[in-house]
């Protein structure tokens, strides 16, 4: 029997718009809109303004007596680093072997309210590991149904809050509660674009009404959807759980270290990526394409003119902005390649020669 997906409450939203449809991390998702298609919808991010539905993403509170201690010593990142109001990205580690379950955002209300966004598939598995090491009197409960995510993303972002009379000025990775109509929301200053950005954590019910009102000014929104937002991230170098950080792809493979607390006495999978960062096997890099192939996921690499396999590409895409092939892959530290250096990909047999490069492939317009 096929497992029935999940939907957004605002899918009537997308279907009037004429969506595409695709399944993604268990729910039934818009990747691109009819009038313009994955191309506009990135550019209007870039350029403007786009609004994405990322209520797929997963919701959880951990509340109760020293509920943020007990976050950051599961959690790679170090609360103690933020104050109240801030968010953190972070990520949950396998205790045994340092390989990542998910890559998540912590928003810090207080010592005894933590509120968690991972990824949509992730969620359950995230919360389960929380609740088994939790003590008592820590409640960690799991909301994902119970809010919708909306990623306001774009250069002319703050004008469109600012219309609503939402707030716009607190810093990055910083969060403020506001109402917008009957909906009360947390307005914070992320997103997955590179671009400056909010994303606005709505109760499902007042979803819709939220949504009505970002397209509702005289600033022109156009709705954005996962096709867009994956080329987005790949520009930026933003790595994608499943792809580019699992189970087998740690925080040192995937350059995610600056997201460890390593100085801090106690988190999941502290001693395995100890080891790790001393003696790493490989490492992600960018790759950019120097003909007109297309980096995509699971292609091998080969240093050039030989069948020696030096690594594989975890995510790839065409790149809107470059118009050119754009991806990221891990490599082997023992190949001795490095930025600058050339290498191949095997596209179906046929060689294709890319560059590594550091990402970001491109540079945004604001943060």
């Amino acid at each position: 029997m096929t497992e029935q997906l999940l939907r957004s409450p605002l899918h009537d939203r997308h279907v009037a718009l004429g969506a595409k449809f695709a399944p993604f991390g268990g729910w039934e998702m818009p990747l691109e809109y009819a009038g313009g298609g994955v191309l506009k919808e990135h550019s209007a991010v870039r350029e403007s303004v786009g609004v994405f539905d990322v209520s797929h993403l997963g919701k959880a509170t951990v509340t109760g007596p020293g509920a943020a201690d007990f976050v950051n010593r599961c959690l790679t990142n170090d609360l103690n680093r933020i104050a109240p109001g801030k968010a953190q990205y972070t990520l949950c580690c396998d205790d045994a072997t340092g390989g990542v379950v998910d890559d998540l955002i912590a928003y810090l209300y207080g010592p005894e309210h933590v509120f968690l966004i991972p990824n949509a598939s992730n969620t359950t598995e995230v919360v389960r590991r929380l609740v088994e090491a939790a003590p008592e009197g820590i409640s960690i409960v799991n909301q994902h149904p119970d809010y919708a995510v909306l990623a306001v993303q774009g250069p002319r972002s703050t004008e469109l809050l600012e219309k609503l009379g939402l707030p716009t000025d607190h810093e990055y990775m910083s969060f403020e509660t506001a109402k917008l109509g009957g909906a009360e929301l947390t307005v914070c200053r992320t997103g997955y674009t590179g671009e400056h950005g909010y994303e606005l954590v709505v109760p499902a019910a007042q979803a819709a009404e939220v949504w009505d009102a970002l397209f509702g000014t005289d600033i022109e929104v156009r709705a954005a959807g996962l096709a867009a937002r994956d080329t987005l991230r790949t520009e930026m170098g933003y790595p994608l759980h499943g792809q580019d950080l699992s189970l087998e792809i740690s925080p040192v493979q995937a350059r995610a270290g600056w997201a460890v607390g390593w100085k801090k006495a106690e988190f999941w999978g502290r001693e395995a990526l100890l080891a790790e960062k001393a003696a790493p096997q490989r490492v992600l890099w960018g790759v950019l394409a120097t003909d007109r192939g297309i980096p995509r996921a699971h292609m091998t690499v080969l240093r050039p003119g030989t069948d020696e396999v030096v690594g594989e590409v975890t995510s790839g895409t065409f790149s809107p902005t470059k118009k050119i092939g754009i991806g990221l892959a891990l490599i082997s530290t023992a190949s001795g390649l490095t930025e600058g250096d050339q290498v191949e990909l095997d596209v179906r047999g046929r060689r294709s020669v890319v560059t590594i490069v550091k990402p970001p492939f491109v540079t945004a317009s604001t943060k």
